[in-house]
């Protein structure tokens, strides 16, 4: 039997990359996995590798009409949710003298804005036990050339956890935050460049960027009862990048 058996999991951005990869992890562990995401051929495809146990629905976190309808099929189907992976996020390279209102609204829309709601919105389906994991970053405790607004956005998130365990004081539901560093996925690999995430992965103390599944695997420890002690916390994945 796997640690996550009969368990029910959201993942919100779990169509590619770290979503995906950590949807896999936890099928195989045991769950049934509802994806949210804005891409239907993405997520169709996601739940084509996935099997019977992976559930697509489509939406946006930055609307709150599709958190209601993603919430409202889970619970008509399961009832509750032991494990939510808020995952959605985005961010664009723009250096100080270049960022624009546009950007700046869609990133904190998108990573800020859409996580808190997601976590919200989620609250009358969670229950003692139940784990909540947010996708941070290294770039959140990192000066980033040309990165800022989305090293604010994870920042953001970083204090999330912190004061969400203290709201949930009481409740049993646990709260952490997932910070990979340089992780090889399609969509880092296409959009910042395979060069520049090469490098990226060689200035870290194991030299290479990291891969999706090596997430998911720690994704699998803070949904499991293996970190039943731990909220409020931070726990990294980058090849030691930001310890050192």
């Amino acid at each position: 039997m796997g640690k996550l058996e009969g368990k029910v999991a959201v993942i919100t951005g779990g169509g590619s990359g770290i979503g995906l990869a950590t949807a896999k992890r936890f099928i195989d562990d045991g769950a049934i996995v509802y994806l949210f995401g804005r891409r239907i051929d993405v997520l169709e495809n996601a739940v084509q590798q996935l099997g019977p146990n992976a559930r697509a629905i489509p939406g946006d976190v930055t609307r709150q009409e599709d958190l209601d309808h993603l919430y409202a099929q889970v619970e008509k189907e399961h009832g509750q949710i032991d494990i939510l992976f808020a995952n959605a996020g985005l961010g664009d390279l723009a250096a100080l003298g270049d960022i624009t209102p546009e950007q700046f609204d869609l990133t904190f829309g998108v990573n800020v804005k859409g996580t808190l709601f997601t976590v919200q919105k989620a609250l009358p389906l969670l229950k003692a036990g139940s784990s909540i994991i947010l996708t941070g970053s290294t770039t959140g405790v990192m000066g980033t050339p040309a990165f800022s607004v989305y090293s604010a956005s994870k920042a953001a998130i970083r204090n999330f956890a912190r004061s969400w365990a203290q709201d949930l004081r009481g409740s049993g539901i646990r709260v952490n935050v997932l910070v990979p560093g340089g992780t090889e996925t399609e969509t880092v690999m296409r959009d910042i460049g395979a060069d520049a995430m090469n490098q990226i992965g060689a200035s870290s103390p194991l030299g290479r960027l990291g891969y999706p599944t090596e997430t998911a695997a720690v994704a699998a420890f803070l949904a499991s009862e293996d970190s039943s002690y731990m909220t409020g916390g931070e726990v990294f994945v980058d090849g030691g990048l930001a310890q050192v």
